[in-house]
């Protein structure tokens, strides 16, 4: 029997006017109840981890988290610096969120090359590996008789929960059962992203997949946990307005970076309504709040406790 303890909510970050409009959008989001706000790692967006810095500035409890990192745009030295200066200027509030990349234009255009998917996903399964390691290390020995004379401490992360308890929580999101595996081997919170590639269409083309495909995708999911205590991560793909959820129009507005077709019957796609309360108005008051630069697009459930 598997008891869930509790819920949080999250909303991701797209665009950035202005400091003070993004900063306000962090304040609200806090003041809404939401627990995590994550930012994306898409060409066109804000760099991650800057904006990351200055949430967590701007809010006194709200955590932050990237979802997801393209694990093939990151060099696995320079992203363990990245991760551990986040994780110490936000007092320990970050959780790493990765996967293994879908949308080949991006690649193009960053000089980038791309892989087959089996490649990309063993690139993201060698990156955990690494960031585990520079983690674990007590920083460069070429720079210990620096740090001796100094007195300059190594770089590390505040918290020591993920990556083997070396670093952040540690967020593995994707579809394929590829990445789901390597979710239920090494991720702290496991996410499945509920959007599939349209076959035969050019890779980064999805579609929101139905309820059964999901179910499908989390009982995978759990087996390859095993009895691992992880967390379970869910990402409405769309946030649909109507006054009857039931009859909702197909057209919605997408949640995620590439081109979703919504279909109804999918816990992906969500309606909300007067009547029907399917999202808390305190939740809708904040994505027009800051509809320029946010959208209420994940909810997650706390760790699932097996008995």
């Amino acid at each position: 029997m598997a008891l869930v303890r509790d819920f949080r909510f999250s909303y991701n970050v797209f665009g950035l006017g202005s400091r003070a409009e993004f900063l306000d959008v962090c304040r609200g989001g806090e003041r809404a109840g939401y627990d995590t706000v994550f930012a994306t790692d898409h060409l066109g967006n804000p760099a991650p981890f800057p904006a990351l810095v200055a949430a967590a500035a701007a809010t006194e409890r709200l955590r932050v988290g990237t979802l997801v990192l393209n694990a093939p745009f990151w060099n696995p030295s320079l992203l363990a610096r990245e991760i551990a200066t986040t994780d110490v200027l936000t007092d320990g509030r970050l959780e790493v969120g990765l996967g293994a990349g879908h949308m080949k234009w991006e690649f193009d255009e960053a000089s980038i090359a791309w892989e087959p998917f089996g490649a990309r996903v063993d690139g993201m399964r060698a990156l955990i590996e690494r960031l585990r390691a520079e983690f674990a290390a007590d920083g460069y020995p070429q720079q210990q008789p620096l740090r001796e004379q100094f007195g300059i401490p190594a770089l590390r992360p505040v918290q020591r929960t993920g990556f083997g308890g070396h670093g952040p929580p540690l967020i593995v999101g994707g579809t394929g059962e590829r990445v789901l595996r390597v979710a239920g081997e090494y991720a702290d919170i496991v996410g499945v992203a509920g959007a599939l590639q349209l076959k035969g269409s050019p890779p980064g083309t999805m579609r929101i997949a139905t309820d059964t495909e999901i179910d499908g995708r989390v009982r995978f999911a759990r087996e390859c946990a095993g009895d691992r205590d992880v967390e379970w991560h869910i990402l409405v793909q769309a946030v649909v307005p109507a006054d009857d959820r039931e009859a909702a129009p197909p057209g919605s507005r997408s949640a995620s970076a590439t081109s979703c077709r919504p279909r109804r019957s999918s816990p992906r796609r969500s309606s909300s309504s007067a009547r029907s309360r399917r999202w808390p108005t305190r939740c809708s008051a904040t994505a027009s709040a800051g509809a320029s630069a946010t959208t209420p697009s994940t909810a997650r459930s706390e760790r699932r406790s097996r008995t």
